[in-house]
């Protein structure tokens, strides 16, 4: 691939050139990412949310980068996930599925030892019965709703259990947990009401670790960070306290592939609805990014080559992007180089900002149709 493209990449393979857009993940700076956590955090457990496919990178990848820093607790959303990730990491990582199990389900969890996280009464007397029908204990996790009204046992099913002999029965409980609603907003009266009733909450249950920072938590301070932390997308590099500069190293950079270039006159329509219109002797660039790669029709901003702004010209298509390379010299962006629409020039929390959403969103939503290169694995882009 010739120098001159925005993100030099070396590969004996054909696929990059295959390729209509490159997101480039870094595990190094998902590692790095872990290490400052758990530095805010000192002696308490840092475990890795990787829902979502790791938040759409890559669950296998990134669950081992982690566990390679000494990462031993890992936390999924569903069932599907927690088997997929034990297959990959092997028997010795605690993985929990936050969504608990679905009804009939119980048996696959505990054969592969996971940790269902138990969020209301009918789950616990699920796993409870798939204790007594395998006629050994199992170990599982109780949320506790302390003010989200989204996930978790009410103050009033907690008092149920508790003063139930038999709720526990065959079930040992290794964490009790909970979940902030606006750990993003520090000033927020919410997250001192929430702490308060989770430690109203837990004293009723059986002893056990608790759980109740998440990424933005882990920022809260002390009173927070309880025994395991579960920071998820400040591990990817969106930024955790909103307002402020970003503490986490950045993880993904999106480039996307130039299909051609053109000079339209003064006036002529710009893409779909003609909702631009172009000025004498504008130049544009089309690319191979669009809303079916997740980049969101909204999500008008701009993107960058070498160090120049390029806007966006009219509407976000499906498979393609107009850009405005008027500020370029003639020739000086060609069909085939790479221009970066997320990286040093542009975070996730940029696009995100464009697209009138959040980080986690954009992460999420971006598509199986761009060439992942994960760092560590690419020569080229090693350093």
């Amino acid at each position: 691939m010739p120098e001159r493209h925005s993100a030099a990449i070396a590969s004996p393979d054909n696929a990059y050139a295959r390729a209509g857009a490159l997101l480039t993940i870094d595990l190094g700076a998902v590692r790095e990412n872990y290490r400052r956590l758990r530095k805010i955090l000192g002696a308490v457990d840092c475990g890795g949310v990787v829902k979502a496919d790791a938040y759409g990178l890559g669950a296998a990848k990134v669950a081992k980068a982690l566990q390679a820093e000494g990462c031993t607790n890992f936390f999924v959303a569903h069932i599907n996930e927690g088997l997929k990730l034990r297959a990959e990491l092997g028997a010795d990582p605690a993985i929990y599925v936050l969504n608990g199990l679905p009804p009939g389900s119980e048996g696959e969890a505990s054969a592969a030892g996971l940790f269902p996280v138990l969020n209301s009464t009918e789950q616990l007397a699920a796993w409870r019965a798939n204790a007594r029908k395998l006629g050994r204990r199992l170990a599982g996790v109780l949320q506790v709703d302390s003010g989200m009204s989204r996930m978790g046992l009410a103050p009033s099913e907690v008092e149920q259990i508790a003063n139930d002999p038999d709720a526990f029965e065959g079930v040992d409980i290794v964490l009790v947990m909970s979940h902030l609603a606006c750990a993003d907003e520090p000033e927020h009266p919410a997250n001192e009401l929430q702490r308060q009733s989770f430690e109203q909450l837990r004293a009723k249950l059986p002893a056990a670790p608790a759980s109740f920072a998440n990424s933005s938590g882990v920022f809260l301070g002390k009173p927070f960070h309880f025994d395991i932390a579960r920071p998820g997308v400040a591990l990817y590099g969106v930024n955790p306290t909103p307002g402020k500069p970003n503490p986490m190293q950045p993880v993904v950079r999106l480039d996307a592939k130039v299909v051609q270039t053109r000079e339209v006159g003064d006036g002529v329509g710009i893409g779909y609805g003609h909702a631009a219109r172009a000025r004498l002797n504008m130049r544009l660039a089309t690319v191979s990014l669009g809303y079916a790669d997740g980049w969101h029709r909204n999500a008008s901003g701009a993107a960058w080559f070498k160090g120049a702004r390029l806007p966006f010209a009219g509407r976000v298509s499906m498979d393609s992007i107009i850009l405005d390379i008027s500020a370029l010299e003639p020739d000086a962006l060609v069909a085939g180089d790479l221009v970066e629409f997320i990286g040093p020039n542009q975070s996730v929390d940029d696009v995100a900002g464009y697209a009138g959403t959040i980080g986690y969103e954009i992460l999420t939503d971006l598509g199986d149709r761009f060439e992942r290169i994960y760092k560590d694995e690419c020569p080229a882009l090693r350093g």
